[in-house]
């Protein structure tokens, strides 16, 4: 990972009549109806949203030793890592980490800053695809803050919130050790975000949440990362 200072950017009623008079087709359903579930067929839980988690994240028990800038050429360091019971998370901007296997989004040329490596490697031990992987970048250990005492490493599930929209993913990447918020181009594409490595990203606006104890294997399993990570996103919020 590197970092990089962003460059901020009709019903006509005798038909309905009619309709009303007729009997519905036996293997129609109307979309406007509640659906229940059939006896002894458990409902489908609700989806947590952006507001669920943001909720659980309003107030900061800081659990790092200090605060993180966000950018390289950041004056000020800002930002703490907090704590819960359950997560660790953090708001701050997104910078967009483009680094791992080589595509035609992410390379040399879409990327000056580019390395083909990332700190966390694929079941086949071959570095992620930014472009094709969501996931979070957390800051390398240090005394500011390690994130493997908060029970986060490699393949830990995630939830990044931004602008009403929340993405599941997990930890791919580590960087600077003064310097938080980043995310993969692949996590970027699925909040809106513009996923340009050089002039994309998100100013602010981004609350990151990482589940402790939640590793999934194998970590490059989008699939296997949302339906943990909702389930996790319900435990968060009290919907177990």
């Amino acid at each position: 990972m590197r970092t990089r200072t962003l460059a901020l950017t009709s019903v006509v009623c005798g038909a309905a009549l009619l309709t009303a008079a007729l009997p519905a087709a036996a293997d129609e359903t109307d979309a406007t109806a509640p659906q229940t579930a059939e006896a002894g067929e458990a409902a489908a839980p609700a989806a947590v949203t952006a507001a669920d988690l943001l909720a659980g994240v309003r107030s900061c028990r800081r659990i790092s030793q200090g605060r993180y800038r966000t950018d390289s050429g950041s004056a000020k360091a800002t930002v703490p890592v907090c704590g819960t019971g359950d997560a660790v998370f953090w708001k701050a901007d997104m910078d967009i980490d483009c680094d791992g296997r080589r595509s035609r989004a992410c390379n040399r040329k879409t990327d000056p800053y580019f390395l083909p490596e990332t700190a966390f490697t694929s079941s086949r031990g071959k570095p992620l695809d930014s472009a094709a992987l969501p996931h979070v970048v957390v800051p390398g250990p240090s005394k500011v803050w390690d994130y493997r005492k908060s029970g986060l490493g490699g393949g830990s599930v995630v939830a990044v919130v931004y602008r009403g929209r929340v993405s599941y993913g997990v930890i791919g990447d580590t960087g600077p050790t003064r310097i938080i918020g980043e995310a993969s181009y692949a996590m970027a594409k699925t909040l809106g975000i513009d996923p340009d490595p050089v002039s994309g990203g998100a100013g602010s606006g981004v609350t990151y949440i990482a589940f402790k104890n939640s590793r999934i294997s194998p970590i490059e399993s989008r699939a296997t990362a949302r339906s943990r990570g909702e389930q996790l996103a319900r435990r968060f919020v009290g919907r177990r």
